[in-house]
Parts: C-alpha cells; sequence; structure tokens
C-alpha cells in the first residue's frame, strides 16, 4: 500500500506539472458566419436544435478553431467566392473576436493570396503583382504585420499563426496559372532562397507584433515524407524561424493511418525540437469525395459509423506520436439544412463535414475529437466498470489485463484511472 501511495504521489506531480500542455482540438470554421446569416439549422445528435454552435462546440470538448484569411478576396473569381473564398480581414476579424471570446485558441491561416493557395497554386495578390522580390517581401512583412495589429486592436490576438497555407512548393509564384517561382525537390535554390526569403518576413512580423504565438508552417506532405523532410531540411538550412509543423492529412488523398505515422515518426525522429499539428483533416459520412486517390470504404464506410471509426482511429494514432498535440476538422461546419435551395452557402455540397446537410444533425464524429485533448497521461476517476470491447478492457500498471474496474491505479483505453 506504501508503494501505491508513492506510485500515485508521483504520478499526480507529473500530472500537474504537464497541466498547461493540454492538446488542441477543434475545426477551420471560416464559413460559419455565412450559414448562420442563411440560416443553417443545426441538431445535436439526438435532434435538439443547436442555438448557438460555438457553444455546442465548446460543451463537446473542442478547444481550439481556425480561420483564414486572404489578401483581398474581392479578386477572386465567382467560382471561388461561391467555394468558400470570401474571408477578407474585417470578416475574419469579427469571427476570431467570437472564437477568442468563447474562450477557443486561435490559428490564424494566412492564405498570402487573393484566392485558394494549396500545392497547384500559390498565386500573389493582384495588387501585389508589379513587385519585384525585395519590394515583395517587404509588402509581406508590412501586410502581415498590419493584419495582426488590427487583430489585436479588434481583441482577437491569434495563439498560432500560419505564414502561408500549404506551401510544400513555395509561395507567392506570380500572376494566376503562373509556376515560374514554384519550388521543387532536388531542383535550383534560387526560388527556394526566394521562398525562404519571404517567410523570414512574414516571421518577423509575426514575431513582432504576437510575440507569444506560435508559428506554423503548412505543409500537405502527410503521405509523402520524402518530400516532407526535404522541406524541413531546407527550412532549417535557411535558418526559417517556425514553432510547429502543420499537416493536411486526408486519408483519401494522402494514404493510410499507417502512412501517416510513418511520416509522423520520421519527423519527430529528424525534428525532435518542433510540434506538430494536423492542421487540416476529414472523412466522409456519404459519398466519396471527388477526385480521392484512396478508396478506405471497406474499413471506413461512407456512413456516421464509419467516419467516427476513422475518426477514433486517427485519433490513437496521433496519441502514439507525443510531438502531436494538434488536430483539426477542415470545414465541420458545412450545412445546407434549413437554407433556401436557391441561394446556397457554397455551389457544391462539402461531403466530409460533421453536420448531415440533409438532415443537420451532428455526426457521432464531432464528439470524438475531445478524445484528443485528454492528455494521455493524466490521471481520471473511474465511473463505471469496463466493458468488453478492447478499448474498454483494464489493465496493470505492468500492462496485464485485470477485471473489470479494480481498485488501485490501473490503465483503461491507453489512460490511467484510479479504481475506488
Amino acid at each position: 500500500m506504501k508503494t501505491f501511495h508513492y506510485l500515485l504521489a508521483v504520478l499526480l506531480s507529473a500530472s500537474a506539472l504537464t497541466a498547461g500542455a493540454q492538446n488542441l482540438a477543434g475545426g477551420d470554421i471560416s464559413l460559419l458566419p455565412s450559414y448562420e446569416e442563411k440560416g443553417a439549422q443545426y441538431f445535436d445528435h439526438s435532434g435538439n436544435a443547436i442555438p448557438a454552435l460555438l457553444l455546442y462546440l465548446k460543451e463537446q470538448g473542442w478547444n481550439a478553431m481556425r480561420v483564414r484569411l486572404f489578401v483581398d478576396p474581392a479578386n477572386a473569381t465567382d467560382e471561388e467566392k461561391k467555394q468558400g473564398a470570401i474571408q477578407d480581414l474585417d470578416y475574419v476579424k469579427s469571427l476570431a473576436k467570437r472564437i477568442k471570446d468563447e474562450g477557443f485558441k486561435l490559428i490564424l491561416d494566412f492564405h498570402y493570396s487573393d484566392t485558394w493557395a494549396d500545392p497547384s497554386k500559390q498565386w500573389t495578390p493582384a495588387d501585389w503583382l508589379s513587385l519585384g522580390d525585395a519590394a515583395l517581401g517587404e509588402k509581406l512583412y508590412n501586410y502581415t504585420k498590419d493584419a495582426l495589429q488590427q487583430l489585436k486592436d479588434a481583441g482577437a490576438t491569434p495563439d498560432y499563426i500560419q505564414t502561408g497555407n500549404e506551401i510544400s512548393f513555395g509561395m507567392l509564384w506570380g500572376a494566376r496559372d503562373t509556376q515560374d517561382n514554384r519550388c521543387y525537390i532536388n531542383s535550383s535554390s534560387a526560388n527556394w532562397n526566394r521562398f525562404t526569403n519571404l517567410l523570414k518576413q512574414a516571421t518577423k512580423a509575426c514575431r513582432e507584433v504576437c510575440p507569444d504565438a506560435k508559428i506554423i508552417l503548412h505543409s500537405e506532405r502527410s503521405g509523402d515524407a520524402t518530400v516532407l523532410l526535404d522541406f524541413m531540411s531546407r527550412m532549417q538550412k535557411a535558418e526559417v524561424d517556425y514553432d510547429v509543423l502543420g499537416l493536411s492529412y486526408y486519408p483519401y488523398f494522402h494514404g493510410s493511418l499507417q502512412t501517416l505515422s510513418s511520416t509522423l515518426s520520421k519527423v519527430e525522429e529528424g525534428y525532435s525540437d518542433k510540434k506538430i499539428m494536423i492542421v487540416e483533416t476529414g472523412y466522409p459520412a456519404h459519398w466519396a469525395i471527388n477526385g480521392s486517390s484512396y478508396d478506405y470504404s471497406s474499413t471506413y464506410p461512407y456512413t456516421n459509423e464509419g467516419q467516427k471509426s476513422f475518426t477514433d482511429d486517427l485519433i490513437t494514432t496521433l496519441q502514439r506520436h507525443t510531438n502531436v498535440t494538434g488536430l483539426f476538422w477542415w470545414w465541420p461546419e458545412a450545412n445546407e439544412y434549413g437554407i433556401d435551395w436557391q441561394n446556397p452557402v457554397t455551389s457544391s455540397w462539402y461531403n466530409s463535414t460533421l453536420f448531415d446537410n440533409q438532415t443537420g444533425r451532428a455526426y457521432s464524429a464531432l464528439s470524438e475529437l475531445k478524445n484528443f485533448v485528454s492528455d494521455p497521461t493524466a490521471i481520471h476517476s473511474a465511473t463505471t466498470d469496463a466493458g468488453n470491447n478492447a478499448q474498454d478492457r483494464c489493465y496493470s500498471l505492468s500492462g496485464m489485463a485485470v477485471k473489470q474496474q479494480p481498485t488501485g491505479l490501473y490503465i483503461k483505453g491507453g489512460k490511467k484511472f484510479i479504481g475506488k
């Protein structure tokens, strides 16, 4: 008994020391105001109306939100606007203030473009096209600094800042449809030097205006460790200042959870000083995503249950990697239920939302994200007997299976519990 009390004291002490290191879980809810304005009706799992979505998400254990920012989305095409490229600074200030007032952490995602920025398009804002590289860097610095200052003044200081969106191959390539300044693995260093110099200007502004914020570099190469590690190596050699590697991971584009886990292990091994966040993920509950490269529907059917199962397995995978501290669902708020079909928010449904477009009800996966927030090393009080499910089985600290809810210290679902 004396040994048990000593071990318990040590564990409680360790838990207290790491209490501030809580993981983040949430979503990119950049279109929420648009759904609200057009009358989207949200319901919980049981069909009860949700009067305030942010509050509901907080009650479900979410603790962080992500919002994208375009330089001047008025210059986006009509179709790009119909797909959600509408977030200018005034829009973002208003939404970010709501997020912060509700107590969430905030990730600000600079796209550094007038429209969607991703691996296939990183087009320079129209008003910046005439600038040479040096002037472009100065413009990027001033724009970043001004945007962050305006957010601070509005009471919406970001806690995390993405300096670019999915920038594995660079950013600010030039005019629409050009790839003249694109960066390639094993290519000439010229474009890479230009790119890293621009990043340093963005970082400089972030450190000056928001010194407490963590800086995220965002890559979508979660399924391609070779390219990702080359990217990180170049950032290291150029002495680009950042804190977190942000990754997009969509299984239908990037491969299996085993592939993701392998990539994470390689990053942790080579860059142990960097935290990692999955800043975008998703999986459909109805239909396959157009253009999918992989089909895991035999393991995770396109159903509420299949989406939940994927989410559970994703969380389990991420919890095996101690450097992974964030998980964000992309576009979880998409919900056309209650909206005039002749005046939708977007020109097509998003199939990996966490709400059913046909009923407005939350999918089960929504409430699973909180399981990533919990510190797997924390100690919990047991309130119910463990079931027959493998996730509910109880084990001693030495790893031996024990009876349901034993007295003393035991492990269930990867967490430590005190049985009474």
